[in-house]
């Protein structure tokens, strides 16, 4: 859309949620910290460390995180994704620095599917329901909420206890 001399165009839901998704993901969030900017310079061993007793790991949190956009992926090309404990929080498998590298990628490709499948969401298609209740502007919101609440659950796992 052209914007009259002087104002801003008109943002639509779907471009909306895209440049949240991506300051979620990448910065700058309003917030605080993307997931990109609470990751960076994270190795294998922080990532892997247990810094609260019953608390989730680095690790734990990226896998999960990843999980969650292949979920809303899911939900949002019209699958029923059955969400059970295992694909709620992925176990981890191995710790080293090569296996944390794949959870990185594995979260970003998580990231990449999920704005391409918005990017291609018919603009009309924001308001429809696409899980349970949710429309698919509230599941993406959500998405969004849900990466930076992790976020920030990881910024304060990073300043725990060496």
């Amino acid at each position: 859309r052209r914007a009259a001399a002087g104002r801003k165009p008109d943002v639509t839901p779907r471009a909306f949620v895209l440049d949240q998704l991506l300051r979620a993901q990448r910065g700058p969030a309003w917030s605080g910290p993307s997931l990109a900017e609470v990751l960076k310079d994270v190795d294998a061993g922080l990532a892997a460390r247990r810094v609260l007793p019953n608390a989730h790991t680095i690790w734990e949190l990226v896998l999960h995180v990843a999980a969650w956009e292949e979920i809303a992926l899911k939900s949002l090309t019209g699958q029923r994704p059955e969400v059970t404990s295992e694909i709620d929080w992925p176990p981890v498998h191995a710790t080293d620095a090569h296996a944390w590298k794949e959870a990185l990628q594995e979260l970003e490709l998580a990231h990449e599917a999920l704005r391409i499948a918005v990017e291609s969401l018919p603009e009309d298609k924001m308001d429809q329901p696409v899980a349970d209740k949710l429309t698919a502007a509230a599941l993406l919101h959500g998405v969004v909420q849900h990466d930076l609440y992790h976020a920030g659950q990881i910024a304060l796992l990073r300043k725990g206890p060496a």
